[in-house]
């Protein structure tokens, strides 16, 4: 179960965040849903990621920036692996708060998977803070350069989610 219980982990907060919960809501949701995805589906040899998030928070707690992007590099880890990808998006979150683009920036730092650590953490805090908590002008750079029109993505997730 331990990609089920990554992957449960973060569709929680997401969909916690959505909701206008809050980040910490958003965080503690990820928690729970982690242990429960972790009692579903065939064992397999891995730390628990519900575990790992709680200490991954808790280990940011109180940091400068600079040491705890080091300190989630060293001890969290960066790997593709969900039990160091998953925890190490949400001690970048518990670092950089309500602040989506500061999340990305923060995560991008890290080396490793900083893109899958990136997508998970700003999928969060975006969620959270919404549009408005992004930069307009890179928001416009960002369509304008990929060609994006997500409007109708955004409508019809937010759609399903309603039904």
């Amino acid at each position: 179960p331990v990609p089920l219980d990554g992957a449960a982990a973060v569709a929680a907060a997401v969909s916690v965040a959505v909701e206008g919960h809050g980040l910490e809501a958003a965080m503690d949701a990820a928690e729970e849903a982690a242990a429960a995805g972790a009692r579903r589906g065939h064992w397999a040899a891995g730390a628990d990621i519900a575990a790992r998030i709680r200490w991954a928070r808790g280990l940011v707690a109180g940091r400068g920036e600079d040491e705890a992007v080091d300190t989630i590099s060293a001890l969290v880890g960066t790997s593709v692996a969900s039990q160091e990808s998953v925890p190490a998006a949400f001690a970048v979150l518990a670092l950089a708060g309500d602040d989506p683009w500061r999340t990305c920036l923060l995560a991008a730092n890290l080396g490793g998977d900083c893109d899958t650590i990136g997508a998970i953490a700003g999928a969060v805090s975006g969620a959270a803070a919404g549009l408005t908590g992004l930069p307009a002008e890179a928001v416009a750079t960002l369509r304008t350069v990929n060609d994006l029109d997500l409007d109708p993505l955004v409508d019809a997730l937010l759609t399903l989610r309603a039904a």
